[in-house]
């Protein structure tokens, strides 16, 4: 993936059947570029927003269908009073650009946190933050007409430097990454209790990827994954894989 050398997130569309969304990562255009199964890309699609420290994109129902959720909310300084996440219809991947997306405006309970990581179940918004705790925020109200938007903490999952999180498509399920593994939960145990709950892990570490960054699931145990490219060669790395093993 020439043109994507910074993948950041996966998302697995819900309007075409083999078509997943990736990004690059901050400091490149707001580009959106639509995937086939193999990795080749279908699609360039513009965000006409700025964004700031992009980091995720996920897949979910909205009022207008379906939609993508961009979430602009890394911040290595810990320096941002609040960060976004945007909401905008899923595009076809021969559109030139997307819809005018709403805007959320979106803080923390404890102070400003480094994140990468967004899954969305229902009409709530879920935060993953990217540090030694894996602090699992969730917002405290459905996405409706508001656009400020009150997080309200979770769980502490103790998983270091996770880089992206995704909901399956019926939503019982979610795979949270980071560089070495994903784990793989049941949505109830995750976001229902305050106890870490126990998930499937799928270690990542003999794919030798050049620096994994993104996941997302499929259909029928297909795990997808992405990470950025090498210095010397900038083509960032997309796999599709099927889990030999039922996940839960």
């Amino acid at each position: 993936m020439r043109d994507v050398p910074e993948a950041s997130g996966l998302a697995v569309s819900r309007r075409r059947a083999g078509l997943i969304w990736t990004h690059n990562d901050s400091g490149n255009d707001p580009d959106l570029f639509a995937l086939d199964e193999s990795g080749a890309i279908q699609g360039r699609v513009r965000l006409p927003i700025r964004v700031r420290d992009w980091e995720d994109v996920s897949t979910a129902p909205c009022p207008e269908g379906q939609c993508l959720y961009v979430a602009d909310i890394g911040d290595n300084s810990l320096a941002r009073r609040s960060v976004v996440v945007y909401r905008v219809a899923e595009p076809d991947p021969d559109a030139t650009r997307t819809e005018r997306p709403d805007m959320f405006t979106v803080t923390y309970p404890d102070g400003p946190h480094n994140a990468e990581a967004l899954f969305v179940i229902g009409d709530y918004i879920f935060i993953v933050t990217r540090d030694r705790t894996g602090a699992v925020y969730r917002s405290s109200s459905p996405l409706t007409g508001a656009t400020t938007v009150k997080l309200e903490h979770v769980v502490n999952l103790g998983l270091v430097g996770v880089t992206d999180a995704e909901a399956s498509a019926d939503e019982r399920q979610v795979a949270i990454r980071t560089s070495d593994d994903v784990m793989v939960y049941h949505t109830a145990d995750l976001v229902g209790s305050t106890a870490a709950p126990k998930g499937t892990r799928i270690p990542l570490e003999g794919l030798r990827e050049p620096q994994g960054e993104a996941v997302a699931l499929g259909k029928n145990g297909m795990l997808y994954l992405a990470s950025e490219g090498r210095p010397w060669n900038r083509a960032g790395r997309f796999l599709a894989l099927r889990c030999a093993t039922r996940l839960p």
